[in-house]
């Protein structure tokens, strides 16, 4: 067995001893923290389902605004092109147990229509209104279901230093330190039935 190895000495047995409590504290910190991370998971993933039936339809209607809108304009291309790029989205991050999970501020610019009126028509004007909408949905399941990620991998890992803990780790320093503790009760019983021995030698002696 690999436990007898060790050899059986008292500063072994100490040691081993500090190793599986050691063992025991990493356990426990490891199942708090799977615990923590996972209804944390569970709390983005009711989020999660709610903005994905949220966008769901969002993104029927801005679709549909805009199959509407091109079919009263044509191809609205050159209209697209006049709507300004997105630049008010930053990224930041917040620490749950050690897992970096994404924070995204959105500063959305102001909605103003940057085209003109003559040659449009209403239904180009809510195609651009619907789609402002997907963008910010879009946002926020984008954050969520990031972090949804990066909690499922943290969960696993530790899930598996967990188990490599409880399934390997402290049952082989139990088993190192009962045998080492075992192999020092065998040496103090012998050297008890020795000094025994001798001491009866000596008493016999003495009375000749």
């Amino acid at each position: 067995m690999a436990e007898q190895q060790v050899f059986p000495t008292k500063g072994n047995l100490i040691a081993m001893k500090r190793s599986l409590a050691l063992a025991l504290l990493g356990y426990d910190l490891l199942d708090r923290k799977r615990n923590i991370l996972i209804r944390e998971l569970m709390t983005l993933v009711d989020k999660a389902a709610e903005l994905r039936s949220t966008i769901e339809d969002t993104y029927k209607q801005a679709y549909s605004a805009l199959q509407l809108a091109n079919i009263s304009l044509g191809v609205i291309t050159p209209y697209a092109e006049c709507v300004p790029i997105e630049n008010g989205i930053g990224l930041t991050s917040k620490s749950v147990m050690g897992v970096e999970l994404p924070r995204i501020t959105f500063e959305p610019q102001e909605l103003d229509i940057n085209y003109g009126f003559l040659n449009t028509t209403a239904q180009l004007d809510e195609a651009y209104i619907a789609f402002d909408k997907v963008k910010r949905t879009t946002v926020t399941l984008a954050e969520v279901e990031n972090s949804i990620y990066r909690l499922s991998v943290a969960i696993r890992k530790t899930q598996r230093r967990a188990n490599a803990l409880q399934n390997i780790i402290i049952p082989r320093s139990k088993a190192t330190v009962k045998y080492i503790a075992d192999s020092l009760e065998e040496k103090e019983r012998e050297e008890f039935s020795r000094l025994k021995v001798i001491k009866a030698i000596k008493i016999k002696k003495s009375k000749h």
